[in-house]
């Protein structure tokens, strides 16, 4: 049973899940938007989310066997404890239950073609564990895309159908706010899935992958990551300067929490030269997306 948690990434899944929660009881509920999920619809839909992610990461790590030998022996776990048939049909089950949950969804609030959403991305997870990670930049890209449409999803599903004449703005603007979060995890983990790349890149250059150090070098690989490491940091910079200047809380969150972060770990990347050392950047990575979805918490009191 362990082995099965790992192998699904629960820790990832739980991330994707409260993620969505907040969105739904932090953002929208307390506002009184529009929106056309209960409870039991808002858990359908993490429900649908995480078992296709669930899938993907089990494609991923089907697919990955033989860097996963060479980059991470310790954390092998298809044909190790988990055989490759069993993560193929569990590959099969989580899918045909997430399109199948996203098909009742999308019928439940009066929009059938919300449907193909799930479709694609699964598609999209199966194509990317087996070929689009081994392009320079597009898996990152894809991979990428698909962690923002994880945010987006609820959007989609509470906002869009409750649209009427009257509410528009409003529910424009409060899409527009999960769309800023969607970005934001966009970038955070473009720059995480760089860094795993050099981190793997000897594993990932013996199976013949075509990653970003793997073409241009790791060290010119950790300098683009360096100046790509700026970005967030601005983009956070401008968005605490224009949107939160009146609230000291708020601000000091996004200095503290956010900012503080990013700005060390561009320190780190900078002097990084080892495994170890882009290991520890990807968990500050994973640990900043943490603290920017948290920060959904605030907005009761930056909206008031």
């Amino acid at each position: 049973m362990r082995s099965i948690l790992n192998l699904i990434r629960w820790k990832n899944l739980l991330m994707i899940a409260l993620v969505q929660l907040l969105i739904k009881y932090a953002l929208l509920e307390p506002f009184g938007v529009h929106t056309s999920l209960n409870t039991l619809g808002i858990l359908l839909l993490i429900f649908a989310t995480t078992s296709i992610a669930a899938a993907g990461n089990i494609i991923n790590d089907i697919y990955d066997v033989e860097t996963d030998f060479i980059n991470k022996p310790s954390k092998l776990i298809v044909g190790k404890t988990v055989s490759e048939k069993t993560a193929y049909n569990l590959f099969i089950i989580f899918n045909v239950i997430g399109v199948g949950v996203g098909f009742y969804l999308s019928n439940y609030v009066g929009k059938s073609a919300f449907f193909s959403i799930f479709v694609i991305v699964s598609a999209l997870l199966y194509i990317y564990a087996s070929y689009l990670k081994q392009m320079l930049l597009i898996g990152n890209i894809t991979i990428s895309f698909l962690v923002a449409l994880s945010l987006i999803v609820v959007g989609i599903f509470e906002l869009l159908p409750e649209i009427t004449n009257l509410n528009r703005q409003t529910q424009l603007t409060f899409f527009k706010i999960i769309f800023d979060y969607a970005t934001f995890a966009f970038i955070i983990n473009l720059l995480r899935e760089i860094t795993k790349d050099i981190e793997d890149i000897d594993g990932d250059y013996k199976v013949g992958m075509n990653t970003l150090p793997i073409v241009v070098g790791r060290e010119r690989a950790a300098k683009i990551l360096f100046a790509l490491s700026f970005i967030p940091i601005l983009v956070v910079g401008y968005y605490v300067v224009n949107s939160l200047y009146k609230n000291q809380f708020a601000v000091l969150y996004f200095l503290m929490l956010i900012i503080g972060p990013l700005l060390y770990t561009s320190i780190k990347t900078f002097n990084a030269t080892t495994k170890k050392e882009f290991h520890h950047i990807s968990s500050l990575y994973k640990l900043i997306m943490l603290s920017g979805m948290l920060s959904l918490l605030l907005y009761k009191f930056i909206l008031l």
